[in-house]
């Protein structure tokens, strides 16, 4: 049977099958750990700091946060928050890129080659390997440890103070 176009080309029940099976695997080895980011809490906090501008992140993209799994999924639109990176598909590219920068953990670099994927056969989506590569070495330059750090001690304080503290510096254009 031939799927119609739209139908074709859908990652994302592939996505929430991956997401599941992150859930299931933090889960067996112990790393699940329970919901850090609360909407509401961070709605509360002034415009400008870390906490409300990743609320306010949300919001924007009409996304929900990660309640589930290991803390590293659960902070994943913090990245997003700290770099700049959009949602699209180069955007989460590059929060992978990123990341691989920062630690390197074969599950993003598999993340990013399924994405990379994606852009190459979606029509229309150009791909900037000068944007990987710049994303790369934004993590590489950073002293983020996306493993360890702990935005929930520093929803509080002014996202440039954020940034600056990680060492994460302004994307190039």
């Amino acid at each position: 049977m031939m799927q119609s176009p739209t139908t074709a080309f859908n990652p994302v029940p592939r996505l929430q099958q991956l997401l599941d099976l992150l859930d299931r695997q933090a889960e067996a080895q112990g790393l699940a750990v329970p919901q850090i980011v609360y909407v509401e809490k961070l709605q509360q906090l002034p415009l400008g700091t870390f906490g409300r501008t990743w609320a306010d992140f949300l919001a924007q993209n009409n996304l929900k946060p990660f309640t589930t799994g290991p803390r590293r999924k659960q902070l994943h639109d913090g990245i997003h928050v700290v770099t700049g990176y959009g949602t699209d598909l180069m955007g989460e590219a590059e929060v992978q890129a990123f990341l691989l920068g920062a630690k390197f953990r074969l599950i993003n670099l598999l993340l990013g080659l399924g994405l990379l994927r994606i852009i190459y056969k979606k029509q229309g989506q150009q791909l900037s390997w000068d944007r990987l590569w710049q994303a790369y070495q934004r993590g590489s330059h950073s002293n983020l440890n996306p493993d360890t750090w702990q935005p929930e001690l520093l929803w509080h304080l002014p996202l440039t103070d954020v940034q600056a503290s990680f060492g994460i510096t302004k994307p190039q254009n």
